[in-house]
């Protein structure tokens, strides 16, 4: 298994704004008759005051490529929170491998260009619908969607959000929803994880292996493996893992077969092709290995159809009579195509309770704003983040300029007279650091 990436260019975010269709010019008003008196402009109903246009920042996949096929762009139209909905600003969104994949035309559950991307974000209530009568402007909320959350105010369905618990940040809202409900459902719906049980978890460092990895410590007695290069090894060890396995430098099944000979419980595999054959095969009698991904498939910008191709090839193939006669199970799962929304309900809220009792925390890697989308993707396909990769929705404020006065009266300042030798070499390392910081 290789992540070796092919050189990969640095692409410009295009910050672009859809234009408004032109207003009509309001025809020449008629003069009033003398005896007919002028009638008071009708105040503006709520209903018309919620539907007024808004303007907006969001990030639209224009097309399917490499990362400047995703455009900012600003628009304006009208929001409203409609029966049972909610009008809410997003402050935080999630990026998950599902639109890297995506953004290269692998993810079939995404709506053709243009689409505005992103299944999770955290923001405020800004307007309630009719009917809600849980949820009011003002709240706190996570929000869960099959896609178009990238945008700094999105109208969704009320029943897709839930309550942030008070002492979560809005990076870690946007942090908790994907990554932990896979997690959750592959580790208990599917593998039936109990106490005493073996664990591998692929791309450990991961939003998901990091997830996975906190929930297993909810069990007494599991064992955790993880596949991670060698420089990530320290962070996920701490994080709980029992044995961190470079895959870069070493064969893991051989790894894993010297510390665990008769095999493992549970296999989670996101990369797909020859790694699921090696995950089944090292499987005890009575094992699962549950498939959520195909990252193998996701080399460099672009779709590549070698490494499609080659994850095909030697993707998992078995008959359901060598199933019976090695007592193993497969299992497949992506909560982008779940459709049991109560199951989904029911996990979300096991896992802020969990949180609440401090059994899980998500790991925010790196926060990134919707300017730099290209650089959040290229972390996360390059496999350089430990935890989740953010993106921020308001503006990146420009640098903080020295105001010209100030710079004046720093040149007109006398100069000092010169240090000697001992304070120049003391204040060497201090200066070292300001080059660095």
């Amino acid at each position: 298994m290789s992540n070796e990436e092919a050189p990969i260019q640095q692409q410009q975010v295009d910050l672009e704004k859809t234009p408004e269709p032109a207003e009509p010019k309001p025809a020449e008003p008629h003069p009033a008759p003398a005896e007919e008196p002028q009638q008071p402009a009708a105040a503006p109903s709520a209903d018309d005051a919620q539907e007024e246009s808004h303007t907006f920042r969001a990030l639209v996949l224009t097309g399917h490529g490499g990362y400047d096929k995703i455009k900012l762009q600003v628009k304006t139209q009208r929001m409203a929170a409609g029966s049972g909905e909610l009008l809410v600003r997003v402050k935080a969104c999630g990026l998950n491998f599902a639109e890297l994949m995506g953004r290269q035309g692998l993810y079939d559950a995404l709506a053709s260009p243009p689409v505005t991307m992103g299944m999770e974000c955290s923001g405020v209530v800004e307007a309630a619908g009719e009917d809600v009568e849980d949820r009011k402007a003002g709240d706190r909320v996570i929000v869960l969607s099959s896609s178009g959350l990238w945008q700094e105010l999105v109208v969704v369905a009320a029943d897709q959000t839930f309550l942030m618990p008070d002492a979560m940040s809005f990076q870690e809202a946007a942090a908790l929803p994907v990554n932990y409900l896979t997690a959750h459902m592959m580790l208990f719906e599917m593998a039936n994880l109990r106490p005493g049980k073996s664990v591998l978890v692929h791309m450990a460092a991961g939003g998901v292996g990091i997830a996975a990895t906190q929930l297993c410590q909810t069990v007494p007695g599991v064992t955790v493996f993880g596949t991670a290069s060698a420089s990530k090894h320290e962070t996920i060890l701490q994080g709980g893992l029992s044995h961190a396995i470079d895959y870069r430098t070493k064969d893991y099944v051989e790894e894993i077969r010297n510390i665990s000979p008769a095999g493992l419980d549970i296999v989670l595999d996101p990369l797909g092709g020859s790694d699921t054959n090696k995950g089944f095969g090292l499987l005890k009698p009575m094992g699962t290995i549950v498939v959520f991904g195909a990252a193998n498939c996701v080399t460099g910008q672009k779709k590549n159809l070698l490494a499609i191709a080659k994850t095909w090839y030697n993707q998992l193939s078995i008959s359901t009579m060598k199933l019976m006669q090695a007592n193993k199970s497969v299992c497949g799962f992506h909560l982008g195509y779940m459709k049991d929304f109560s199951l989904i309900r029911t996990t979300m809220e096991t896992l802020l309770g969990l949180y609440t009792e401090g059994k899980i925390k998500p790991r925010i890697d790196s926060t990134y704003h919707f300017e730099e989308v290209a650089d959040a993707m290229r972390r996360m396909q390059e496999r350089q983040n430990i935890g989740k990769v953010l993106l921020l929705p308001e503006p990146k404020k420009e640098e903080e300029k020295v105001p010209e006065k100030e710079a004046e009266k720093e040149e007109e300042k006398p100069a000092e007279a010169p240090a000697s030798p001992q304070e120049e070499e003391k204040a060497k390392p201090e200066e070292a650091k300001e080059d660095q910081g």
